[in-house]
């Protein structure tokens, strides 16, 4: 089931991009960034509400929310920065820049969670990079 929702995932952000693309000419893009998050927090807390999931707010660990926070800062700062580039590049280069973080993922995610970094994710990781550089040059 998770490749199922990571491809709809995958969907839904080329969706966001050049719906975005449209959508911030002419809008400032830390206004459109706003604008874009409140959408999201309305659909979040809907399906928090929907799925009956709002009594594990108590239960969540200071670790956790603390992560959390930290995530949310992070989600912050790459759509400010993204919506930022999306204003002033071509979609075609900025996407692909910004799906480095791929790349920058599985690097992460060997150092800080000691996940397993095989030489298939090493010829991946090349392969995206040496893509992106294509795409974008």
């Amino acid at each position: 089931m998770w490749f199922i929702f990571a491809l709809l995932s995958a969907v839904f952000a080329a969706l966001t991009s050049i719906l975005a693309k449209i959508g911030i000419e002419g809008v400032n893009s830390n206004l459109a960034t706003a604008i874009r998050t409140i959408v999201v927090v309305l659909m979040a807390w809907g399906m928090v509400f929907l799925t009956n999931a709002q009594s594990g707010i108590m239960e969540i660990s200071k670790k956790s929310w603390l992560f959390l926070i930290l995530s949310g800062l992070a989600t912050g700062a790459s759509w400010l920065c993204y919506y930022r580039a999306l204003q002033t590049g071509e979609a075609s280069k900025v996407v692909p820049i910004d799906k480095l973080s791929v790349v920058i993922t599985l690097v992460l995610a060997f150092i800080f969670l000691h996940e397993q970094f095989k030489v298939k994710s090493l010829i991946g990781c090349i392969l995206i990079t040496v893509g992106t550089l294509i795409m974008v040059l």
